[in-house]
Formats: structure tokens, C-alpha cells, sequence
């Protein structure tokens, strides 16, 4: 790709998210770093993980995202008596007595998981491998998940009774985590407004399915060079106690550390956060910038950090 068309398709992609983020704003007030956040992820083919109390508006986020984007969207609420068969689907004997498959709501480009910690694990796990294989299996047959698919899990941090929080194995198949926080005083006010009128809002399609499909392909050519591989690298190793080139917060506060995967989500968030801006290059800050979102559920504190209180994103920024 030529050094001129590749600046054309930064400022084309750079263009298109700031309309996208100009139009979801239109419905959605404030939390505009999780609506950078679920745009990368989106683009960079990850799902991620949204951790909020209830009331945050995090379904009407959603819809409103998958609107602007032309994405089939479903919701699943996840209970304890939810079964896989509710969210791949299953088979039906039909009237001619032959075996018939129903797609179940995971068969949408953009899926709702939402209190993911309220179903059993081997409902949890059925979720899972269908975002990792981004395919189902139902009675011996593979069916393909539409393109592209991206599934957005929500989790409610206050209420922990009866449920079940999912193993680091599984958090790490979210490409990021992203904690949703009280509007401020202002966006408060604002949000009463525009939600206690007669008056709707259309939110309006800036992307469609090809062109997020074309973008996913674009990303994995910026060029990064290897001064920011290796600080990558060295953020990670940072998180990893006994470890060499282990931070010292890190000796004394963490558990386990975050694997390999956190450096190549690490790389790809930080490409599209570069194209996002309008740049075809990466640097150091687009790898900061990301790393609030990928090394969180990737980082397990000891019971020293809980203790006294010790919070992660403190921990990452030390290691930045």
C-alpha cells in the first residue's frame, strides 16, 4: 500500500468513527471513552467486557451502536436456568420428521450477553466458544457466526450473590474490559431531559457490515515498528511477578500476571486507535492509551492489594 493511499484511508476511517461517535452521542450522554473503547474492540475483531451498576444505559448503548453501524442485534438475559441450547440453539424434528436446526440469538453481528456471571459455567462456556471459534456446533454440524460478530458481556460489580464469576482462562478471551461510571452532575441533567420529553431521537446508519469487514483488514496493515513491540513486551513483563523485568509494585501486589495475549491485544488496540486518529503509524501512546482496557481482567491481584485497597488501573499506570 502506497505511503498516499495510505494516509487517504486513515482520514477516511478517522472520519467515519468521528461521525459514528458524533451520532451515538446524539442518544448516549457522556462514557464517550466506552464508546472509543467497543469501536476499537469492534474493528480490531475482539468482544469485550462491560462492568457497571444498573441504569448506566450500557443495552441502550448497545442497540444504539449496532443501529449506527446497520448490525443485526440481539439480547440474551443470562439467568441461572439459562441453557446452552437458549443462546446456539438447537434441533427440532420438523413435520416431515426430519432434523431441523433453529439459530439461536448468538446468530447476530452484535450480541448482548448481558450479567454473564448470572448463568452456570457450562452455559457461560457455550458463549465462549462461540466467540472464540466464532462458529457453533449442534449435533455434529458447524454453523458459521455471521459476519462480523462481536459480543458485548456485562457484569454488575455490586451484587455477587449467586453468581458465577468467570475463570481467568475465559476473561482473557475479552479483548478489553471497560468500567462504566455515574454520569457527572451536568450529563445528569441532560440525560433527564432528553429522557422525560415526547420527543425521540433517530439515530442514523454511517457504517455497514462491508465496510466494518474492510477496516478489520485495513488495521492489521499499519506498520508498528519494533521500538513499540518491545515496549509491549516490556509493559507486560512488568505485570508478571518473579519474574524478570517484574515492576516492584508488581512483587508485592500481584498474583499472576497477564499472558501473551495481552501484548497482541496490546498491538492491535493500539493500531486502531492509531487509525482512529488519523495516523498509518503507531507509537508509544497508542499502546497506553489501550492498556487501561486490555490489562485489567488480565492482572490478578493478592490479598495484600485487597487489603489495602490497592486499585488496578493504579497498578497500570506505574507500568506505563
Amino acid at each position: 500500500m502506497s505511503e498516499m493511499n495510505s494516509v487517504l484511508l486513515a482520514e477516511k476511517f478517522s472520519g467515519k468513527i468521528q461521525t459514528l461517535t458524533q451520532e451515538i452521542g446524539k442518544v448516549i450522554v457522556g462514557q464517550e471513552e466506552v464508546v472509543k473503547a467497543l469501536v476499537n474492540a469492534l474493528f480490531c475483531h475482539g468482544h469485550v467486557l462491560m462492568v457497571g451498576v444498573p441504569g448506566l444505559a450500557k443495552t441502550l448503548l448497545v442497540k444504539t451502536l449496532a443501529t449506527a453501524m446497520d448490525l443485526e442485534f440481539n439480547r440474551v438475559q443470562f439467568t441461572p436456568d439459562l441453557m446452552p441450547s437458549d443462546i446456539l440453539g438447537s434441533e427440532i424434528l420438523d413435520d416431515s420428521r426430519q432434523f431441523r436446526f433453529i439459530k439461536g440469538p448468538v446468530f447476530a453481528n452484535l450480541v448482548l450477553a448481558d450479567e454473564i456471571n448470572r448463568t452456570p459455567p457450562k452455559t457461560q462456556s457455550a458463549l465462549l466458544e462461540a466467540m472464540q471459534e466464532r462458529q457453533v456446533t449442534v449435533g455434529g454440524k458447524l454453523y458459521p457466526l455471521p459476519e462480523p460478530f462481536f459480543v458485548l458481556a456485562t457484569q454488575n460489580p455490586i451484587e455477587q450473590e449467586g453468581t458465577y464469576p468467570l475463570p481467568e482462562a475465559q476473561l482473557d478471551r475479552f479483548m478489553y474490559q471497560v468500567t462504566l461510571d455515574y454520569p457527572t452532575f451536568e450529563q445528569e441533567v441532560q440525560v433527564l431531559m432528553q429522557t422525560t420529553q415526547k420527543y425521540t431521537t433517530e439515530v442514523q446508519k454511517i457504517l455497514t457490515g462491508a465496510e466494518i469487514l474492510e477496516f478489520q483488514k485495513v488495521i492489521r496493515e499499519v506498520p508498528v515498528p519494533p521500538s513499540v513491540f518491545e515496549y509491549t513486551v516490556g509493559v507486560v513483563h512488568k505485570t508478571r511477578p518473579g519474574k524478570a523485568g517484574a515492576d516492584s509494585q508488581t512483587e508485592k501486589y500481584v498474583a499472576y500476571g497477564a499472558g501473551p495475549r495481552a501484548g497482541q491485544y496490546l498491538i492491535l488496540g493500539a493500531k486502531c486507535n492509531a487509525l482512529m486518529k488519523g495516523k498509518f503509524s503507531v507509537d508509544r501512546e497508542d499502546v497506553m492509551e489501550v492498556a487501561q482496557w486490555v490489562l485489567p481482567h488480565r492482572v490478578v491481584l493478592n490479598f495484600k492489594a485487597e487489603a489495602e485497597g490497592i486499585q488496578i488501573q493504579n497498578l497500570i499506570k506505574g507500568w506505563l
